[in-house]
């Protein structure tokens, strides 16, 4: 937990202070908030209640911030500022020129995702001000947690009328939003990402990791996020830990524990109970309510946009989850409120042809995040207003790049990466059935239902030997199966239709799941079920609406009753009044969370002594770093879907006759392709049954080779499928201590984008301070194809993305392995005469994959080490002898290694004898140098910059007690053009010795010269403040009478 403190003399200062760490901040008026107010700070001018903020002409509010070991801090001149230690803090925010600090006074636990993972409900939070005091006394009071229907646009409290300011805090509006329910933050993992994109390795919450998207306190934690960035490694990670920093997203999140005898996952820990879980997360791109926020905005934002997550988990370690999400119509349309249905007119404000490149934006924003995308259109096939939106929202779809294909994203036509289903809702629920009719829609999406998959991980222990022969042992989480899809449901608000639907999508996900692992689901189960999808469709609708969700009853219980019926009712005259009357004032409030009033200004925040020991540190990091080598082993394998080489000898392939110091190098990275045969039943979905036994071959004959010779043992670091291809990585396990942020991706090429026959899987990890990329890929087939092999290339280049939105060229070194499937341009003839001679120049000079990258038409700036074994493709099966089937394919080196990276020197090529599969195994061996930082040494020279800038400007610090005039000239300003220097002041010079001030000595140059006071520019007349650091001026002869001797 996290105390409050206060300082009021001399300055007032705010600290958020933990056991062990404190940040501190304080105010810093400048020249202009002086001037103007030279009482300051305490003008007696009491801000208005009104939600706006400054006006345009307002000066970014700047404070000072210090975050340091509350050991070495003096907080003895502090009291308790709050009676209650509170969450932490939500960010700041500046109302009529005052700066206020957000923090959260009161939580309780809402969910449970696993172990050690707890989401937290925001009950209520507290705003105070830094800059003056006059606020301090009226927050406290309790107030009711769900009031922002009743505040008017201006921010007042209906009905009561225009109280005396000072009765009203300036940000009760935003409390009673903040404090409202909605809201939810986690200590111990990113909850603004789906399990499917979180590192196993987080401890902590990162902030310039978390997805902005999902961000609600974005605006108000940026300046923080900022101050962050500049810390030292050692500081971010101290500043992470003590949780003073809180990110909060908007939604629904609760957790249903499963007993034993409904859980239908079999546990070995008998008695404990499954856990089921439901996050949304609400988007705030395009945040508003009901009427004021529809559509689609030129970003390609839609109103009411959702990801929703079902996970369960099981006390085995089992963790399934599943993701889905929901969002306005992505196009312009508007819906004017009124009192009765027929007065809500909606009405389309754009052309097709100035609607689709937003609408394209949307649904490449979705297959970036998500993969291929299947929309679930239940518009009304008779409501003219919604046919009207229905007929458009095909024709984009129609004409949507993802379908059609750009040279904007390399893909060609034909590449289908977006589906329509369109059912028509009330139709098709209107007979005896009712609601129950609804689940008919199961037969229009299944096929992508299996298709798109879902996430699944588990927690596995493994216990390499050392070479002493001791068991070591690692427990950690795996990733088995990863989620290649998402549905997009849309109703008209995206509230009740879409809820019961997806409730529907999440439990066909659930029981594609179960089935997979033989197992069944209980009726217990699916009520708990179905209550966590009611609970979730009543919080979001209330967000949206102002109300409950209709059709909850049903959702709950799995039928329509007549008290639900009275209740929906009444809930639809509820969502009229507060639309036509509060959601204008709620919307505003909404907008100055998000810092989108006109006017509004981010706070900036500086840190003298920091944002100085950054700099430097950087300038200075050969200092503290080295480079240490590594030995990488790379290799790729079509299996041509076989499985007897499971239990063959892998050796020639994996622990090849190379020089004997890379025989057990310490990353080893495998590609297959073709794991499972390639039929039309398999690659609609993937079953990683199939790559898991062949992991524990490749382990197998590692670990054996690693014994025999006395050397260490190799654990596997991570694994990833799509269908037929799969990468595996394998470690050394005293490495494991510098590796970090292990995470894999999917990117699906075939058959439409919708199957997985051809693409990309790739894991990335940090090993010390050096980012390594591995990616396998199987690219399109045949011998003409290569221009499609090409877009298959920019299609994974381009879309494939790891957290943070990292992509495959965000990375210092890279190895892309693979059955590439680029093929020789010879006849058949020839080809195998230059073989049989061994003329492998004449027909690398031929192959396809060569002439494209020389042209820059494919894999720019790779390299490929020269090829000195023969075409690896295609042979009859357990011999040397190419095709010689009715086909007659001619030969080809198909299976590749490529690289790129200054760090990277590729040392062997080649390929291996194994004869079970119509290809060859390539291996390639590199030599890799690692960035290596001592963090002892930076510690050290972090602390000796520290001690010396903190001597230098005594105590102009967040904690220091110097006067508010003397700061202005610590604040890093900015230069006006990138090339210029920052600007300078009077005691502040950019030339001398990285900016810092400076004391001039002016010597008269002789001993007979006095200086010239009558001279109006001479140096009698320079005004240099006397600071510490001198410097001496050297003058030279001169006419001018500056000098008389």
């Amino acid at each position: 937990m996290t105390r409050v403190l206060i300082r009021d003399y001399p300055h007032r200062s705010i600290a958020l202070a933990t056991n062990s760490h404190v940040l501190v901040f304080r105010h810093t008026p400048s020249s202009a908030d002086r001037s103007a107010n030279p009482l300051y700070p305490g003008s007696g001018n009491v801000s208005q209640t009104s939600v706006s903020s400054a006006g345009p002409q307002a000066q970014t509010p700047r404070c000072m911030v210090e975050f340091s070991d509350v050991r070495t801090t003096d907080l003895s001149d502090y009291r308790n500022f709050s009676p209650q230690p509170v969450h932490g803090t939500l960010g700041l925010i500046t109302v009529n020129n005052d700066v206020f600090l957000c923090v959260v006074s009161a939580a309780s636990r809402a969910a449970m995702v696993r172990p050690g993972e707890t989401v937290q409900k925001i009950l209520a939070v507290d705003f105070h001000c830094l800059n003056r005091s006059d606020y301090d006394h009226i927050l406290h009071d309790e107030i009711n947690p769900y009031p922002t229907d009743t505040v008017d646009e201006e921010g007042f409290e209906q009905g009561y009328g225009r109280r005396e300011p000072i009765l009203e805090h300036p940000c009760m509006a935003l409390k009673k939003l903040l404090s409202s329910g909605t809201f939810y933050y986690s200590s111990d993992f990113d909850l603004t990402r789906r399990m499917q994109d979180r590192s196993y390795d987080e401890s902590t919450v990162a902030l310039d990791s978390l997805d902005a998207g999902f961000l609600w306190n974005s605006y108000m934690i940026q300046p923080l996020v900022n101050f962050r960035s500049r810390l030292s490694q050692s500081e971010k990670d101290a500043l992470d830990a003590s949780g003073i920093l809180t990110s909060a997203i908007r939604g629904f999140a609760s957790t249903f524990n499963v007993p034993p005898a409904s859980s239908p996952a079999r546990s070995s820990r008998t008695g404990l109970p499954s856990t089921m879980t439901l996050i949304s997360r609400l988007s705030c791109r395009r945040a508003g309510t009901r009427f004021n926020a529809r559509g689609m905005d030129d970003d390609g934002n839609v109103a009411n946009f959702v990801e929703t997550e079902t996970i369960f988990w099981t006390p085995d370690g089992v963790c399934f989850s599943y993701v889905q999400v929901r969002g306005s119509v992505p196009i312009f349309w508007e819906q004017q409120p009124g009192l009765l249905p027929g007065q809500q007119k909606v009405s389309i404000t754009r052309s097709p042809e100035a609607t689709q490149p937003a609408f394209d934006k949307h649904m490449e924003n979705l297959e970036l995040a998500y993969g291929p995308v299947h929309v679930v259109n239940l518009l009304s096939a008779e409501k003219p207003s919604e046919v009207e939106i229905s007929d458009r929202y095909r024709y984009h779809i129609r004409n949507s790049t993802l379908n059609n294909g750009s040279e904007k994203n390399g893909s060609a036509r034909g590449h289908e990466l977006l589906q329509l289903t369109e059912y028509d809702f009330h139709a098709e629920t209107r007979g005896p059935a009712g609601y129950e009719a609804a689940s008919m829609i199961s037969r229009y999406i299944r096929d992508s239902a299996e298709g798109f998959a879902y996430y699944l991980g588990e927690e596995v222990e493994e216990r390499p030997k050392t070479p002493q022969g001791e068991d070591q042992i690692y427990r950690r989480s795996t990733t088995i199966l990863q989620q290649e899809g998402v549905f997009r449901t849309n109703c008209l608000d995206c509230l009740d239709r879409t809820n019961l639907v997806q409730t529907i999508i999440s439990r066909m996900a659930v029981e594609v799941f179960l089935s997979g692992r033989g197992e069944r689901a209980t009726a217990d189960f699916w009520n708990r079920h179905g209550t966590l999808w009611a609970d979730n469709g009543d919080a979001l609708s209330k967000i949206y609406a102002g109300t409950g969700a209709l059709k909850s009853s049903f959702t709950r219980s799995g039928k329509m009753s007549l008290a639900g019926a009275i209740a929906d009712a009444r809930k639809s005259a509820q969502r009229m009044y507060i639309n036509n009357f509060a959601d204008k004032g709620r919307q505003n409030t909404i907008d100055m969370l998000l810092g989108r009033l006109m006017g509004q200004t981010p706070v900036h925040l500086f840190d003298p002594i920091n944002d100085f020991v950054t700099t430097e540190l950087n300038k200075r990091a050969r200092e503290f770093s080295s480079e240490k080598p590594i030995y990488i082993w790379a290799g790729t394998f079509n299996l041509n879907g076989k499985t007897e080489g499971i239990n063959s000898d892998l050796s020639p392939w994996l622990t090849p006759p190379v020089d004997p110091s890379q025989q057990f190098p310490e990353i080893v990275a495998v590609g297959f392709q073709e794991i499972v045969e390639l039929s039309p039943q398999q690659i609609m979905s993937t079953d990683p049954a199939r790559r898991q036994q062949w992991e524990a071959a490749v382990k197998r004959t590692l670990n054996d080779h690693a014994q025999r010779h006395g050397q260490e043992e190799y654990v596997s670091l991570r694994g990833g499928q799509l269908v037929g291809a799969s990468l595996s990585v394998f470690v050394k396990a005293s490495i494991l201590k510098y590796i970090k942020n292990v995470e894999g991706s999917l990117k699906k090429t075939g058959m439409s984008g919708m199957a997985g026959n051809k693409g990309a899987v790739a894991i990335r990890m940090e090993y010390a301070n050096t980012s390594i990329c591995f990616v396998t890929a199987h690219l399109a087939a045949g011998f003409a194809n290569y221009d499609e092999r090409n877009r298959d290339y920019r299609t994974i280049s381009h879309g494939l993305r790891f957290q943070r939105n990292r992509s495959i060229e965000d990375h210092d070194t890279v190895i892309w392995l693979g059955d590439f499937n680029y093929r020789i341009g010879l006849s058949n003839e020839k080809v195998r005469k230059l073989i049989e001679v061994g003329d492998f120049e004449t027909l690398y000079e031929n192959d396809q994959l060569n002439l494209q990258m020389v042209a820059g038409l494919t894999f720019p700036f790779y390299s490929e080490a020269r090829i000195t074994f023969p075409p690896t493709y295609k042979y009859d099966l357990g011999t040397d002898t190419y095709d010689t089937s009715e086909k007659a394919r001619i030969p080809a080196w198909c299976d590749r290694v490529l690289r790129k990276g200054d760090n990277l020197r590729q040392i062997n090529y080649n390929t291996a004898p194994l004869k079970f599969s119509d290809h060859r195994p390539v291996y390639a061996t590199f030599l890799c140098m690692i960035m290596m930082v001592d963090e002892k040494k930076k510690e050290k020279l972090s602390r000796e910059l520290y001690e010396h800038r903190r001597g230098f400007i005594g105590n102009s610090t967040a904690t220091g007690q110097a006067d508010d005039s003397e700061e202005e000239d610590l604040i890093g300003y900015d230069p006006i053009e990138p090339t210029l220097p920052p600007a300078s002041s009077d005691r502040r010079k950019w030339w001398l010795d990285n900016g810092q001030p400076a004391k001039s000595d002016l010597r008269s140059p002789a001993k007979a010269s006095a200086s010239n006071t009558e001279e109006a520019f001479g140096p009698g007349r320079l005004n240099v403040p006397e600071i510490r650091k001198e410097a001496t001026i050297a003058f030279t002869a001169s006419t001018a009478k500056n000098w008389n001797g």
